[in-house]
């Protein structure tokens, strides 16, 4: 059964549901609370994807998720790269000069320092971004503005009265859409492999899992590593490299990391969006 839905945590408006229109435009937009609720919804088939942010180029990895992916029991098919584009968003008729104060996530007032130094705007925090700009649409103060992207303001009839005021030009945000089933029969010469692995308990264990890509020309994108259920002598890593697990190069190295490892989980086969050349 298909539902033609997508799942993304937030409220609408929210950079994931930019992200779910870029990636699926024709596709109907989900919201939800929770990253375990995205997973959810999508495992009991309410909707056939899941959208979930993984990283950003200015503040490293999103907290928990590394911890959800493996145990989701879905499958990543798609990233997609999103430019976080911040807008001043405040009642209709209001002016700059106005502004006194504006709400946002912490992490996107971190992200505008400069232009809200420069205008000497005070900084608010609010649940998240969408959720602030719902907030100041509510409250109906007009020296009050929320920092959000520009389709909040379009959802909740808020006019910008500043658009790009981020303080980095490049911030960039990557997702990964998850389905219940993989989908490994697409090939291009720029696909992607994620995969979790725990080393076995032996000396330079690591080290010698790595060897295997090294030696078969195969390129590591991401290599992460976070602990198991808070025990410190448990430690996962999370891995992104470049290929298809059915070409020859790539099928021998995972052979290779197999021998080294206690346990191996490919969490997804999908082609390389292609502004992550950008980000380079």
């Amino acid at each position: 059964m298909t539902t033609n839905r997508i799942a993304f945590q937030g409220e609408p408006g929210a950079y994931s549901h930019a992200a779910c229109r870029r990636a699926r435009p024709d596709m109907e937009a989900m919201p939800c609370r929770t990253f375990e609720d995205v997973i959810e919804t999508v495992r009991s088939e309410k909707a056939d994807l899941a959208m979930l942010p993984v990283e950003n180029s200015t503040y490293g990895r999103v907290a928990d998720i590394h911890h959800l992916l493996p145990e989701s029991g879905l499958h990543i098919v798609d990233e997609a790269f999103v430019r976080v584009h911040i807008s001043l968003l405040a009642l209709p008729g209001t002016e700059l000069h106005e502004i006194r104060e504006a709400m946002s996530h912490t992490v996107l007032l971190g992200q505008c320092r400069g232009f809200m130094r420069q205008h000497g705007i005070r900084g608010i925090t609010g649940a998240d971004t969408a959720g602030s700009a719902q907030e100041v649409a509510a409250r109906g103060i007009k020296s009050l503005a929320a920092l959000a992207s520009p389709l909040a303001g379009e959802i909740y009839g808020l006019s910008s009265l500043a658009d790009q005021i981020e303080d980095r030009q490049n911030n960039t945000t990557r997702f990964l859409l998850m389905s219940r089933e993989p989908d490994r029969r697409r090939r291009s010469k720029d696909m992607l492999t994620s995969f979790v692995f725990r080393v076995r308990n032996i000396p330079a264990a690591l080290y010698k899992a790595m060897g295997g890509f090294a030696t078969n020309g195969v390129n590591m994108t991401k290599l992460e590593s976070y602990m198991v259920d808070g025990v410190f002598t448990a430690t996962q890593f999370y891995a992104d490299i470049q290929g298809h697990p059915d070409d020859a190069n790539v099928q021998r190295a995972l052979d290779e990391l197999s021998y080294f490892t206690s346990m191996l989980n490919i969490l997804g086969v999908y082609p390389a969006d292609p502004l992550r050349k950008t980000q380079a």
